[in-house]
């Protein structure tokens, strides 16, 4: 009959009521564990980040690749029909006929030299995204460190709550402050 003027509520909520009113342990640790809740989601974020990036550039890098192996195939083939122009020409009795597959045979010279620079061009290009995809994955480690980091420090501080002992305050503190520094470090 609360309406009346009577108030009837249980020791759990008399707690909850006098923590929230004077700034309680309980208090400190749910604004604590937000904050390092929204700091974990941010390192988590950008590690999602790093792996997506280094994906599309190892993608691009096979890509590449695939190209620049095409372009050795057609210089192969320009290679093997250059052999085979220079052959039928050493082989020609007709000195018109030798003179034209000579002619074919430095075509398919001219053409080969074409098709490398192409094909040594796609490979650096390759080998670039490849190097891009290594440097965008390089900082990941560090950010799945400091993500376990955060997980643990507000871990322990959902201990304090339970335990109410202060050390444990401490060890998650200590573990928040290694999961920034160590998601700073990612980047540098």
């Amino acid at each position: 009959m609360s309406g009346h003027g009577a108030h009837v509520h249980g020791p759990h909520d008399h707690e909850v009521e006098h923590q929230s009113h004077k700034g309680g342990l309980g208090q400190r640790i749910a604004i604590f564990t937000a904050i390092l809740a929204t700091v974990g989601a941010i390192v988590s974020y950008y590690g999602g980040h790093t792996q997506n990036e280094a994906l599309y550039y190892k993608n691009e890098a096979v890509l590449k690749k695939a190209e620049a192996s095409n372009q050795w195939n057609y210089y192969q083939a320009k290679s093997m029909k250059q052999n085979l122009a220079e052959f039928a020409a050493a082989l020609s009795t007709d000195p018109a006929k030798a003179e034209a597959f000579k002619a074919e045979a430095r075509r398919y010279a001219d053409e080969k030299a074409g098709i490398q620079k192409d094909a040594r061009s796609l490979d650096a290009e390759s080998a670039a995204f490849s190097k891009k995809a290594e440097n965008s994955l390089h900082p990941h480690e560090k950010l799945a460190m400091s993500m376990t980091l955060l997980q643990i420090a507000i871990a322990l501080a959902s201990i304090t709550v339970l335990t109410k002992k202060d050390w444990l305050l401490w060890g998650a503190g200590i573990a928040a402050l290694a999961g920034v520094a160590t998601g700073i470090l990612a980047w540098f």
